[in-house]
């Protein structure tokens, strides 16, 4: 079983950056997938996910509106859109099986900085 985020990178506030998780070794098409965050000195904290045919989504409050989850199952991709971006979403991504980042592989940093 394998989760490799991929895609960020540094971006200025209110910029725009597409991260991308490709999953191997399970089911994908199957389960229920999550986007988790951990900024610098804390704890797993999550952000967004979906279901495994895509038709029920769920946000943290403070991305609703500005970031999209979206999935290919038949790529075994998950994506997470993020728009209007703030000092504060600065943090390593992560794909993971639940709310609290259980199983989660590889990580990609965002960080918003002017």
């Amino acid at each position: 079983v394998q989760l490799q985020a991929s895609g960020g990178g540094l971006v200025q506030p209110g910029g725009s950056l597409r991260i991308s998780c490709v999953a191997s070794g399970f089911s994908f098409s199957t389960r229920y997938m999550y986007w988790v965050r951990q900024a610098p000195g804390k704890g797993i904290d999550y952000v967004s996910s979906m279901a495994p045919d895509g038709d029920s989504t769920g946000y943290k409050d403070s991305v609703q509106g500005r970031f999209t989850i979206s999935r290919d199952n038949a790529k075994n991709t998950l994506y997470l859109q993020m728009t209007n971006l703030k000092p504060e979403d600065t943090a390593i991504y992560y794909c993971a099986f639940d709310s609290r980042g259980g199983g989660r592989g590889q990580g990609t940093q965002v960080t918003v900085s002017s």
